[in-house]
Parts: C-alpha cells; structure tokens; sequence
C-alpha cells in the first residue's frame, strides 16, 4: 500500500520536538506525500503551547512546497473542562483538523481502564474529533473493541501509529495495546490513519512498522483514509464544515516574493 498523506506530525511548538513547519513541509515533499497535519500538543500537555498558537494557524500556508497542510491539534482528554478537551469547542471549530490522546500529566495518569474508555467514548461524540492517537498507548490502555465500534458509528479515524513501533519510543516497549487495536479495526471496519507521529522532520512519511501490522491483522487499503488527500478532505468536509481550510494560500519557498531578487 502506498500512502500520500501522514495525518500526525510535530513541529517546534509542542516543546519536545525538533523541526519547524516549513521542515516537515519539504521532507513531506521529499517524501512524495500529498499531505500533512501538523498537530503539535494541545495546552494542558507540558511544554505544549498556549491556546493563541492554535488560532493563529491561520496564517500558515494551506499549500507550502507542493503540500497541503491541514492546521490541526493533538488535543488532550481532561477531567475538568466543559467538553473534556483541553481546548473549547468553539477554537476546534476553527482547525482543520483534530486528534486526540491521552499523555502524560493532562489529568488521567491515575485513572483506570472503565474511567479513561468512558472519557473518549463521550468525546468521540463531539463533531470537531476528528481521530484518536495511539489508542495503544500502554501507560492508557483502552476497550479497544468499545473504541473502535464506536469509531465506526461516528466516523472517528484510529490511527495505527508508526512511532509506537519504532525502538526509540518508549511507548515500542509494548505494543501489545497497539496490536489489539489494529486487530478490532480491521474486525470492524473503523477508519484508519496509518501515520508517522513525527517529532523530526526527517521521520515525515515513515510508516514502515505500522504498514507491516496493518497487512498482518487484514486492515483493508479502502478502510485507510490517509492513503491520499482527496479521500482525507472529503472525509473531513463530510464530517462538519472547515471554515479556514484555504485560508494561507499557496507558499512556493523555492521562489522569492515578487520584488525581491
């Protein structure tokens, strides 16, 4: 299966990663991948940044270096905000994109297994989740099979994380969580994102491991959403109204400004 898209990456915001926008637009571009979110930390993650950053995404280009780049958020589960997100509803309205996953020191380090599937089952109510991150995390294990059945209800994506394959992650200690994800997926039918959760440029569009789990446990390539752009974006503009998906327009960077020489 070849993938045009890679629907979790990371830039300088989220504190604990190493490239700029512009940096995982070109390796994107080197990649030959057609599309990237960029969804750096939500706030209530340490080293994550303020709310404002998310609503000035808008003046990131929508194209830069040939690829489309959904403005988005890795939002986090919290136990004390009116929606459950670390993030109002009226500000994801305004992304084009959102995932969500639990981490570390957000408020659920100490919760069980019932208490944390029950939070994601409510949020995955919400129109503005758009997919849930490394639902196989170890330090949060889930009712994968309640996860995924209600993916398939609401039109949730499940991503199959690269990263959490890759040895120099500690969640690759276990991946025992991430394979029972894999495997209810492809039993149910949910959507899938197979992504690259990357937090170095050069990682943009690698997705060889969670590939290689995909065609083991028979996720099939039309249950992949981000093999190309098109069927990301029609995805997401069938799921709720995108207000600032073209607003940036198109960034050449290998062209100076008119006027310049």
């Amino acid at each position: 299966m070849r993938l045009h898209t890679d629907l979790h990456t990371h830039s300088t915001a989220s504190g604990h990663a190493y490239s700029t926008v512009a940096e995982l637009a070109r390796s994107a571009s080197a990649a030959a991948l057609d599309l990237i979110a960029v969804t750096d930390h939500g706030p209530a993650c340490p080293g994550a940044p303020h709310e404002w950053h998310f609503l000035n995404l808008k003046v990131l280009p929508s194209v830069l270096d040939g690829v489309r780049i959904l403005k988005g958020i890795e939002a986090n589960p919290v136990p004390d905000s009116d929606n459950g997100l670390d993030m109002s509803d009226e500000f994801l309205g305004r992304l084009d994109f959102v995932a969500v996953g639990f981490h570390p020191g957000t408020g659920y380090d100490d919760s069980t297994l019932s208490e944390r599937t029950d939070a994601l089952l409510r949020l995955m109510e919400s129109p503005y989740v758009d997919m849930i991150t490394h639902p196989g995390n170890p330090s949060f294990s889930l009712d994968a099979q309640a996860v995924c059945e209600a993916a398939v209800e609401r039109g949730v994506i499940v991503e199959l994380n690269n990263g959490s394959f890759e040895p120099s992650m500690s969640r690759a200690r276990d991946t025992a969580g991430e394979w029972e994800f894999a495997r209810a997926a492809a039993e149910t039918g949910a959507l899938v994102a197979i992504t690259s959760d990357a937090h170095f440029h050069l990682h943009v569009g690698r997705f060889d491991h969670a590939l290689a789990v995909a065609a083991e446990v028979g996720i099939a390539e039309e249950q992949v959403v981000s093999r190309d752009a098109a069927t990301v974006l029609d995805h997401l503009q069938g799921r709720r109204e995108r207000p600032r998906l073209e607003m940036g327009g198109v960034w050449d960077s290998t062209r100076w400004p008119a006027g310049r020489s």
